[in-house]
């Protein structure tokens, strides 16, 4: 797997969005926020996955 394709953490993903990892965990449990696939007990994010619903967020606020 490329570094391209690598699946994101909890950690990954707070990073990317300036937000602490127990506000994902929030948005997680009431449904909200960028979609996250389990595997195993790990939570993980596809970049493409939290990039469009970044650019989601943007475009609903606009």
């Amino acid at each position: 797997m490329s570094s391209a394709e690598r699946l994101w953490t909890i950690q990954d993903v707070a990073h990317y969005l300036g937000v602490p990892m127990q506000t994902l965990y929030q948005w997680r449990s009431r449904g909200y926020g960028p979609r996250g696939v389990r595997i195993g007990r790990h939570v993980r994010y596809r970049a493409d996955d939290v990039r469009r619903w970044v650019a989601d967020q943007v475009k609903a606020s606009a």
